[in-house]
């Protein structure tokens, strides 16, 4: 009757050896899949918020009201300051509007920030004044109500006005800080142009990077944001 014969402990040592590497092998794999994974999610992430930023930009212009004795919409070259409907119900006011770039601890964002609603013409100069003050030295009183959308490394705005496109402080009939015509029983609404263009640079290293360009079509002439 043959003898049994069991494993040596080199063999034993060569399979342990084998496992060991097959462990290792399978750890780095599931360990990358993990990894990319986590990277899918945080790009998805991060396209959602531009998508959300975005689709926020064409509703506050979609809304903006030339009311009496107002300015409905002014560019400087920094912050694009408006005077938009509010979305609130009940309709508690109209609110002003900004959105700018500004360097902060996460590095050069995109910002907007929005006053409560103004009743009065007094409220609305206050809240006018409030947004300029915010884009270039905010105070705490100003910060809250900012909210920090996307980094960008730089931004333009242009009009379209006679059947151009234009940057928008050459634009014809626009001054800083005050809309053409506005006052003087003017109509507020020659303040707001044919159409917008939005030229954002997005900061490398995230989820999209380069240039984008996004169109508005005024509502009045029949148009819809693209």
């Amino acid at each position: 009757m043959p003898s049994a014969r069991g494993f040596t402990l080199i063999e034993l040592l060569v399979a342990i050896s084998v496992m060991a590497l097959i462990a290792i092998l399978s750890w780095r794999g599931i360990d990358g899949m993990v990894r990319t994974q986590e990277a899918t999610r945080q790009r998805a992430d991060e396209i959602l918020v531009l998508q959300a930023a975005l689709a926020q930009w064409g509703a506050d212009l979609d809304a903006l009201a030339p009311l009496a004795q107002t300015t409905p919409l002014d560019w400087d070259g920094q912050v694009l300051r408006m005077t938009r409907r509010s979305s609130a119900i009940p309709d508690e006011g109209p609110v002003v509007v900004a959105w700018t770039r500004r360097a902060t601890n996460n590095g050069a964002q995109w910002l907007r920030w929005q006053s409560p609603p103004v009743r009065t013409r007094a409220q609305w100069q206050e809240a006018w004044a409030q947004a300029a003050q915010w884009a270039r030295t905010p105070g705490d009183a100003e910060r809250r109500y900012e909210v920090a959308l996307i980094p960008i490394d730089g931004w333009q705005v242009f009009y379209y006005r006679g059947g151009a496109w234009s940057n928008a402080l050459s634009s014809a009939g626009t001054t800083q800080g005050t809309a053409p015509g506005v006052g003087q029983g003017a109509d507020p609404s020659s303040a707001i142009p044919e159409g917008i263009r939005l030229q954002l640079t997005l900061s490398p290293g995230g989820a999209l990077s380069g240039q984008l360009v996004r169109d508005w079509v005024n509502p009045a002439l029949g148009g819809r944001r693209t």
